[in-house]
């Protein structure tokens, strides 16, 4: 007697990346800026000032 054959088993959609996982996104500061020494960013309603120094170095603060 034939045993009965088994089904094959489910076919699983390929897992998504963990947010860990994903590079993040790049932009450039010039971008951001638009020829602008500051910028002012709202974060969840909180405002952060971004600014760029004489040396060409970005500060944020809150």
């Amino acid at each position: 007697m034939d045993s009965p054959q088994r089904p094959p088993p489910p076919i699983r959609p390929a897992p998504t990346p963990a947010p860990a996982d994903v590079a993040p996104q790049r932009i450039d500061s010039a971008l951001l800026l638009r020829g602008a020494t500051e910028l002012l960013i709202d974060h969840h309603g909180v405002l952060y000032r971004l600014r760029q120094t004489a040396l060409g170095k970005l500060i944020l603060t809150k």
